[in-house]
């Protein structure tokens, strides 16, 4: 019986070990969550191996984002966003405000966020969501970072809001896009961006957005995998755990270019060249205003 450790590409199934045509920048990966704790390097190489050059780890209290930080500094490639998630809107402070303030210091956080307005679920009540979020807008603005949304059940109200902030705060991307025609061209008459995931490869919630996809200018759609949430059901292999990673990006990449009948190197060119013009990536922030336009 051989001794030998499996080489982090061999934790994927070969029908699962993709590569996508050009470097791909995931918006959306919650690196922090337990599940990546015990194989986060053999997940980052996958990840590499797949062409997911760069990722952003999303921050959704002040504790993951602390780490998320963290994990920036330890990782060339890896960026932190920096929010309160409206499902902890009810925790909102002054403390937590400052505690926020203080990372948009750091050079690593890219953004504010993830915040918004949940209306499906409401952990939170829509008043403290609401509360929390405004404060998020604010602290964009003085920051001149870009904002990194969560919204369910709430586009009509995450429009009105965002509509009187608008010309505050620099950029704006709808993490996660899930809803109807009606609210995807809300949003893009407010010029904000999308992100969209395997949301779209589930064939019970997903399909409508195979017919919305198209409408969206190819200068502002991102991609992300949402890991470890949001596995895309139509993978061509199980997946041991089911626990979603970057490496299955240029899957998410593939479909959607399906649906928007172009080329995965198109899509995939033009998604990472919006991701970092969006997060400013290629943007000494070390510099005083480096961040913002």
């Amino acid at each position: 019986m051989s001794n030998a450790v499996p080489s982090p590409t061999e934790l994927l199934p070969e029908a699962l070990r993709f590569t996508s045509p050009a470097p791909l920048v995931d918006i959306g990966a919650n690196l922090t969550h337990e599940s990546f704790t015990q194989d986060l390097e053999p997940t980052l190489t996958r990840a590499r191996d797949a062409g997911v050059e760069t990722l952003i780890i999303t921050g959704t209290d002040i504790e993951h984002a602390r780490q998320a930080v963290a994990l920036s500094r330890q990782h060339d490639g890896l960026y932190a966003t920096a929010g309160v998630h409206p499902h902890d809107a009810s925790g909102w402070t002054p403390q937590v405000a400052a505690a926020m303030a203080e990372l948009y210091r750091d050079p690593l956080v890219v953004a504010v966020g993830e915040c918004g307005l949940d209306f499906n679920r409401n952990f939170s009540t829509p008043q403290q969501q609401e509360h929390a979020f405004e404060a998020q807008l604010a602290l964009a603005a003085d920051n001149g970072l870009p904002l990194f949304v969560h919204e369910r059940d709430a586009g009509a109200r995450m429009s009105s809001i965002l509509r009187a902030w608008r010309d505050d705060v620099r950029q704006v991307v709808v993490h996660c896009f899930t809803a109807d025609r009606e609210t995807l061209h809300r949003y893009l008459d407010l010029d904000l961006h999308i992100g969209l995931t395997g949301w779209i490869c589930d064939e019970r919630r997903g399909h409508h957005l195979r017919e919305l996809v198209a409408d969206i200018p190819g200068n502002r759609l991102m991609v992300e995998t949402d890991c470890p949430y949001l596995l895309p059901r139509n993978l061509p292999a199980k997946l041991k755990g089911r626990r979603h990673e970057p490496a299955l990006l240029p899957w998410i990449v593939r479909e959607i270019a399906h649906w928007r009948d172009e080329s995965e190197a198109q899509l995939a060119a033009s998604s990472s060249a919006t991701a970092r013009e969006f997060f400013a990536l290629d943007t000494d922030r070390s510099q005083p205003g480096g961040g913002s336009d």
